[in-house]
């Protein structure tokens, strides 16, 4: 599990936290913030990436909760 925007691992995990898995990774996030900033912090393209959260897909503008369960997806396309 990693925290995000500089948290330590014992802040995390006695807060209730965002869960965000990408790529086979675990982060935490404490603070609510737009799917844009999110991406944002993980350093990774809104064109190239979607963001289920709950379950749900969502835009970049919906505000992610510190309660949410977030799955980063790496979009892929061929031809």
């Amino acid at each position: 599990m990693v925290c995000g925007l500089l948290t330590s691992h014992r802040r995390c995990a006695k807060k209730l936290a965002m869960q965000v898995n990408w790529e086979g990774k675990e982060y935490v996030f404490e603070k609510p913030m737009l799917v844009s900033r999110l991406l944002q912090e993980l350093n990774v393209s809104k064109e190239g990436h979607l963001v289920v959260a709950n379950n749900r897909l969502v835009t970049e503008d919906h505000r992610l909760g510190a309660d949410d369960n977030v799955k980063v997806i790496r979009v892929v396309s061929g031809g």
